[in-house]
């Protein structure tokens, strides 16, 4: 039964929506700000097109394009956003472009395409040579940071660039892996400050105090989506094989810390820690991770019950009806680090345990779909 009321809750959540107050947004909206350009929007219309391409319901694709049509000019300039900003999370929206252009083949969305990847090929980078996570965020790399910017960089790179920057893409991942991976768990910290100047930075290490579910599933679906969306070639057989192992073990080491109820902590590796709780966006990102690496053959295929025990634990747990319409809850409204000027957002527990706890936040709404996505494929 859970899939029928999954599918439920996501046509109520559309129907409630429109392109100026989308129903998901909660952080725009307890904010009181208008939704512009960004990552949580982007995330979920992303899932959209997905469920559209995947049972060919119109009502999806109307909605999703609607959205972005609103925002994107003829000439493929983009209302509330800015290059200058440096700002990688506002890439992830650009993500739903190709799969816009592909379908209607606008042209204003491809000098869209071609404006997000402007600020890809001038955004501020670290000694090593990874992407500032923003321009407020001076010599950081953090996690999210990954899943935002490198599958809309590689896609970009495989269809319009002739793949000339893929040894760059491929070394930023290196750089993760070398500085932000933890070899005792397989896990990775939440941020990275090259500097290691930032007040929440281990002073000799440069890392982030903990390792925090929804970034680890940031970071893992940057791996898997990065993967999905490079043509391998002779030339790049051996990063791609490096990187598709990267995320097998990611994965594996994940695995140990799910929970018998299918989700995992907010921050997996204290479980038993009070007062840590099941998260709901985390897990149903590495439900995503599990079900797509299944089907594209990157994890082998008993791993599916992993990804099927995570979406459907997600809906016995959170999923339920409150007058007459489902609600999502158990989602981390936003977690981070810093800036200089927030002390509070310092990366330790007590941090991560005092961020608000929602419901239907697309941070959360749009990879439980993305999973939903994934088991129709997988049927």
């Amino acid at each position: 039964m859970v899939m029928p009321i999954f599918e439920k809750y996501i046509d109520e959540l559309v129907e409630k929506s429109t392109v100026d107050v989308p129903a998901w947004n909660i952080e725009k909206a307890l904010e009181g700000k208008a939704v512009g350009w960004n990552y949580i929007d982007g995330c979920m219309i992303l899932a959209l097109l997905e469920i559209y391409q995947t049972t060919g319901e119109e009502k999806y694709y109307e909605f999703a394009n609607a959205f972005i049509d609103h925002r994107v000019r003829e000439d493929g300039s983009i209302s509330g956003y800015s290059v200058d900003e440096y700002n990688l999370d506002n890439v992830n929206a650009g993500k739903t472009l190709f799969a816009l252009y592909d379908i209607n083949g606008k042209e204003k969305y491809r000098r869209a395409i071609d404006l997000i990847y402007s600020q890809v090929q001038t955004q501020p980078r670290t000694a090593e040579g990874n992407f500032w996570h923003k321009k407020i965020y001076p010599n950081q790399v953090w996690l999210d940071g990954m899943y935002m910017a490198q599958p809309f960089y590689m896609e970009y790179e495989t269809r319009f660039n002739g793949k000339k920057n893929y040894e760059d893409i491929f070394g930023q991942f290196h750089n993760v892996i070398e500085h932000m991976r933890d070899p005792k768990t397989g896990l990775y910290y939440h941020g990275y400050d090259a500097s290691r100047t930032v007040f929440w930075c281990d002073k000799e290490t440069g890392l982030s105090q903990n390792f925090w579910l929804r970034a680890l599933g940031w970071y893992s679906m940057a791996l898997l989506d990065t993967l999905d969306k490079c043509e391998v070639c002779r030339e790049c057989e051996e990063e791609y094989e490096y990187l598709k192992q990267a995320f097998v073990d990611l994965t594996d080491s994940m695995l140990k810390l799910q929970n018998e109820s299918g989700l995992w902590y907010q921050l997996p590796a204290l479980g038993g820690k009070e007062p840590n709780y099941l998260e709901t966006s985390g897990s149903a990102i590495m439900a995503y991770s599990l079900l797509k690496g299944v089907r594209l053959g990157f994890l082998p295929e008993d791993y599916r019950v992993y990804g099927l025990k995570a979406f459907r634990g997600i809906c016995n747990a959170y999923l339920k009806e409150k007058n007459g319409q489902l609600s999502l809850g158990g989602i981390c409204l936003v977690a981070g680090l810093g800036p200089a000027d927030n002390p509070r957002r310092d990366g330790s527990f007590a941090y991560y345990m005092s961020e608000p706890v929602v419901e239907d936040d697309a941070k959360g709404v749009g990879p439980l779909l993305l999973a939903y996505t994934e088991m129709r494929r997988l049927d």
